[in-house]
């Protein structure tokens, strides 16, 4: 009987607990098993068959540039937005009330972790192991390839309030001949927003895949020369309703079995059991 692939999820080590079991969730239904990895429960990449970098606190701010005004991006055309579902209604508060519930008494830059994850990155893209970032995920995989964030997106919103929400609210535009708009199966999409921060400067071959449909904030991202590296500024997990966000996690686990498989042959290449 084949093992189910294993995908490591970082988190902080004190809160985080609804992002860690709606992400266990995600990759239990797409086939895999979840590795919790924080400060005092470290794993290295051997152990595993893929990576999820998760959300939390900000990156510690050394990698921060404030945004300065005469760089905003002139806000785009507005479109409508395509009304929500009953679920999403249903949903979006029990959520909402198992993170407020599970949520660490502080939440602080945390340089320990800024360290672990960008050991774990690095040992991932060495090892080509899938690695999917999920918000502040995204950010961090965006700094230790050496680009920088902004530290803070409100001056972003001129003609428009900033919406800070679990539902899925926020439009974007993926780019059509990118690995997220091959997975998703399409280049719009609504989703979440639980973000202050977003990426500035592009860190080495990293590429921009998906922004904000109003004013370009930047959504989404891919490391070029990985066969499976996408950072999403949205929370995927928390929007288990949605099955276009469950295909994120099923083509992770796809590519971490395809991963296993292909490592698995190399150390047996007679087909015998070991």
């Amino acid at each position: 009987m084949q093992r189910k692939p294993v995908i490591g999820v970082t988190g902080p080590t004190q809160g985080g607990t609804a992002a860690w079991v709606f992400t266990k969730l995600a990759l239990w239904r797409a086939g895999a098993k979840a590795q919790r990895i924080h400060t005092q429960k470290p794993v290295t990449t051997d152990r595993l068959d893929g990576l999820i970098i998760g959300g939390g606190a900000d990156v510690a701010p050394d990698k921060t540039d404030p945004l300065p005004i005469e760089d905003m991006p002139q806000p785009g055309e507005l479109k409508k937005e395509r009304g929500l579902r009953w679920r999403d209604f249903i949903l979006a508060p029990l959520i909402f009330l198992f993170r407020w519930f599970t949520a660490a008494a502080v939440a602080s830059p945390d340089p320990d972790r800024d360290r672990m994850e960008k050991d774990l990155i690095h040992a991932a893209l060495d090892r080509d192991l899938p690695l999917l970032g999920i918000c502040r995920g995204t950010q961090i995989l965006n700094t230790t390839l050496g680009g920088t964030l902004h530290s803070d997106i409100r001056n972003f919103y001129v003609d428009k309030p900033h919406v800070w929400t679990l539902l899925p609210k926020k439009e974007i535009d993926i780019v059509e001949d990118s690995h997220l708009a091959a997975v998703l199966q399409t280049t719009t999409a609504k989703v979440n927003s639980l973000h202050h921060q977003a990426i500035d400067r592009l860190g080495r071959g990293i590429r921009i895949v998906a922004r904000e449909s109003h004013n370009g904030i930047v959504q989404a991202i891919e490391v070029e020369d990985q066969p499976f590296c996408i950072g999403v500024q949205w929370h995927p997990e928390y929007l288990p309703q949605l099955h276009r966000q469950q295909k994120l996690f099923s083509a992770l686990v796809k590519e971490a079995s395809r991963i296993r498989e292909r490592t698995h042959a190399s150390r047996n290449p007679t087909g015998k059991a070991p």
